[in-house]
């Protein structure tokens, strides 16, 4: 079972390293300079709040906690609803309540991760997309003038499936007992710093 997983994951990061090295060598000889720079901005942009971290870090603990196929559908389904949210931001579509969207994300999410809930996976699906549409509407709306939307796109997708990435391989110590007990305290800092992100969303 370790040995699939292992290979599971050499797999992901194959893709992953050929996505960095090889998209944005593509896209830059197609675009200027000044836009080439989107891919590195949205790469970076995911770690640059904390809100944004703690949120895929947990769909990626839940995942794993709910085990296959929830494993690796639901940070797959996350990062695709994402780019739809993201493109409603792009396009200046507007989303009412997305900071408060955000901070509810960590909470549930930390509140799933805390008590183990295991919804069907449906449940489970619908929940992380109607989130990810707040977190990519977020990303889109903030692409710095002059550079590629597409670009950008593809820098935090990769980011957040990485995120999504460090959630599940925290999450496959749920298997022990104390791995579980720690899953659990992950989970209840991350509903709790959903409550202060709600509270600051809405001072």
């Amino acid at each position: 079972m370790s040995d699939h997983i292992s290979h599971k994951w050499q797999m992901c990061f194959s893709v992953l390293a050929a996505l960095i090295i090889f998209l944005p060598s593509c896209a830059f000889a197609h675009v200027e300079l000044g836009q080439a720079t989107g891919f590195i901005t949205g790469l970076q942009h995911p770690w640059s709040g904390l809100d944004h971290v703690l949120a895929m870090i947990a769909v990626g603990i839940w995942g794993a906690q709910l085990g296959n196929p929830a494993m690796w559908l639901l940070p797959v389904a996350f990062p695709m609803v994402m780019a739809m949210g993201a493109m409603m931001g792009l396009l200046g579509i507007p989303l009412p309540g997305t900071e408060i969207g955000i901070a509810s994300s960590a909470i549930l999410l930390g509140t799933m991760v805390v008590g183990e809930i295991r919804p069907k996976l449906i449940i489970a699906a619908l929940l992380i997309g109607f989130f990810a549409i707040f977190h990519g509407h977020a990303h889109g709306t903030e692409l710095p003038s002059g550079q590629s939307g597409l670009l950008y796109s593809m820098g935090f997708v990769i980011a957040t499936g990485c995120l999504h990435g460090i959630g599940i391989t925290l999450g496959l110590v749920h298997r022990w007992p104390v791995g579980k007990l720690a899953l659990r305290g992950i989970g209840a800092f991350i509903a709790v710093m959903g409550v202060i992100f709600l509270w600051r969303a809405l001072a």
